[in-house]
């Protein structure tokens, strides 16, 4: 038996409703802040922070935030070099291991190594994403996906602003 067009409209709207449910519940849940779970090497108050941080800096790396894809000059960074924590300069990242996503924020294979970054799941968009923090202070620099090149086949996706480069 067809629908009349008002039912048809409600029943659209009921499982539209139903289906976009469960990831809006997710949206803006509370994210798991990895800083008061565990102990890091280098720890600050937030003033402290805020005072030798940039306001974008501390956007990143204290607030999990995001920087504008695209926007940051470490994405077209090609030198020999390692890339450190914007926070605390813990060595992060080799640009042998750096390579062009297209996706506009610098990503890496794999990490300098192993123990210089840390991960915990990220809920913030409703859906579980690996998050990647330095081993060190505890910033947030971004998140690693499954979609990199060999041989790991990771992609650590960060933000530039929680980066400083430092020339070989």
């Amino acid at each position: 038996m067809p629908f009349a067009p008002t039912n048809r409209r409600h029943f659209l709207a009921a499982t539209g409703m139903a289906v976009a449910l469960p990831a809006l519940a997710g949206c803006g849940g509370p994210a798991i802040d990895v800083r008061k779970q565990r102990a890091f090497r280098i720890t600050k108050t937030e003033a402290q922070w805020r005072r030798q941080l940039t306001r974008q800096e501390y956007y990143v790396l204290r607030d999990a935030g995001t920087e504008r894809a695209y926007t940051s000059p470490l994405n077209d960074e090609k030198r020999t070099g390692t890339f450190v924590c914007a926070g605390c300069g813990n060595e992060l990242y080799s640009s042998a291991h750096k390579y062009d996503s297209g996706t506009g924020w610098p990503s890496f294979w794999q990490a300098i190594e192993e123990g210089a970054v840390g991960t915990s799941v990220d809920y913030k968009i409703g859906y579980a994403r690996t998050e990647v923090h330095c081993a060190d202070c505890g910033g947030h620099l971004g998140h690693i996906f499954g979609d990199g090149p060999r041989p790991t086949g990771k992609r650590h996706c960060i933000n530039g602003v929680a980066l400083d480069f430092v020339l070989a």
